[in-house]
């Protein structure tokens, strides 16, 4: 018989494995440009893809690349530096400054290669001028907490940055930049993936101003200031690839699921409060399991996307944490229905651990050790009551990152 952890634990890692650098960087990858070859990026797949274009480009490669602590690649000519991520630290901004400093020297005749992934926006830290990176970490650390969505977040930082929502293609002219995308935003909006360093920022002034009061963050008037006169940058993107994406991640699983004979039911990539998406995926389970849904079990319900969290309380979590805690309160334990929320890049939130598991014993599991359900989802403590009940998901990093993977398995009766 199917074993529901077995089965849910090999989609997320088909999901992983089709989004990793030596598996989509080949199929995208330009021919190796001619002159001189100058490698920069940042991300949690970073180091991974400055790897891979080692292995595949032939010749001498130079540059430099960030990625979070732990993240990092044995490469032979390119550079890796490690910073902190979400919330950006000095390293970041020395490393950032330096890749601005290296491309401003760049002739016609030479190519920038960007590498870019989810993480990037933190990574690649270099305030505007009258910012300071103080006021930065406390402003990403507010919208963070705050439950703002993604392209809220990186609108915000772009106007903040110095290198930014194109500003880094702009200092690479006149050299031709290829930029290669693994892509952690919904909707795969290449100005949003690390907020877009070397793509055009149509944003505004007033679209920035409008998210910090929206979310109730004060900032001083210095950042008022540099946000009011920043101005939307437009550069020629030059050569921007996609290298892989959430869709990717889920049409693997999916066609690993019919593998197994199971039906997969994919709702693509959403976006919204975890708790919320949460309740909802758990009635339409508990439709299918009744016999009433739009598909009959054995199914899969399979969505990818990145939802958001309001930070209430002082637990520790990430936002799979979080709909795994809600989902297995409003499924209550129905037999035959497990789950599994995991983040692709391998850390969910502020845990160690990637994501969950969801099975129809993991309440009253949890129960018998002390753990309240209810109670640990209002301090947002997903990762206490799922350690509780043996049922974290731990990775440790993936060196990809096409944001969230959700699988609900609905199985057959006995």
């Amino acid at each position: 018989m199917l074993d529901p952890r077995q089965f849910l634990r090999s989609l997320f890692d088909t999901a992983v494995a089709t989004a990793v650098a030596e598996n989509c960087m080949q199929r995208w990858l330009p021919a190796r440009p001619g002159g001189r070859v100058f490698v920069i990026g940042a991300g949690k797949a970073a180091a991974s893809m400055a790897k891979e274009l080692e292995e595949q480009w032939q010749g001498p490669l130079e540059g430099r690349v960030i990625v979070p602590y732990g993240h990092g690649a044995n490469c032979r000519f390119i550079e890796v530096i490690e910073a902190s991520h979400p919330t950006p630290d000095e390293a970041g901004v020395a490393a950032a400054a330096t890749i601005l400093d290296s491309v401003s020297e760049l002739s016609v005749d030479d190519t920038v290669v960007c590498l870019i992934s989810g993480g990037g926006s933190a990574l690649m830290c270099l305030p505007a001028g009258g910012v300071t990176l103080a006021e930065k970490q406390d402003i990403t650390r507010h919208l963070l907490a705050s439950g703002a969505a993604i392209h809220e977040i990186n609108c915000v930082r772009k106007k903040l940055s110095a290198i930014k929502g194109g500003k880094l293609a702009s200092a690479s002219a006149p050299a031709n930049v290829i930029t290669l995308i693994i892509s952690d935003v919904p909707g795969n909006d290449t100005s949003m993936v690390a907020s877009g360093p070397t793509v055009s920022d149509r944003s505004s002034p007033a679209e920035a101003l409008d998210i910090i009061a929206r979310y109730g963050i004060s900032i001083s008037n210095d950042v008022r200031a540099a946000i009011t006169n920043s101005e939307p940058v437009t550069v020629v993107d030059g050569d921007v690839r996609i290298l892989a994406t959430s869709d990717d991640a889920l049409l693997a699983a999916a066609a690993a699921a019919t593998a197994h004979d199971i039906t997969p039911y994919s709702l693509g990539d959403l976006a919204g409060d975890a708790r919320s998406l949460a309740n909802e995926h758990a009635g339409l389970a508990l439709q299918i399991a009744a016999g009433t849904g739009p598909v009959e079990p054995p199914c899969v319900i399979l969505s990818g996307g990145e939802t958001t969290v309001n930070v209430r309380g002082g637990g520790r979590g990430g936002r799979n944490g979080e709909y795994a805690l809600a989902l297995a309160i409003a499924l209550d334990g129905r037999p035959h229905i497990h789950a599994l929320a995991c983040d692709t890049d391998g850390i969910d939130g502020n845990g160690d651990n990637a994501g969950c598991f969801v099975s129809p014993d993991s309440l009253p599991r949890a129960k018998a050790a002390g753990a309240d359900a209810r109670i640990m989802l209002e301090r947002n403590d997903s990762y206490e009551f799922f350690s509780t009940a043996l049922d974290l998901i731990s990775t440790g990093p993936t060196r990809t990152n096409v944001n969230d993977f959700r699988a609900i398995l609905v199985a057959d009766k006995d």
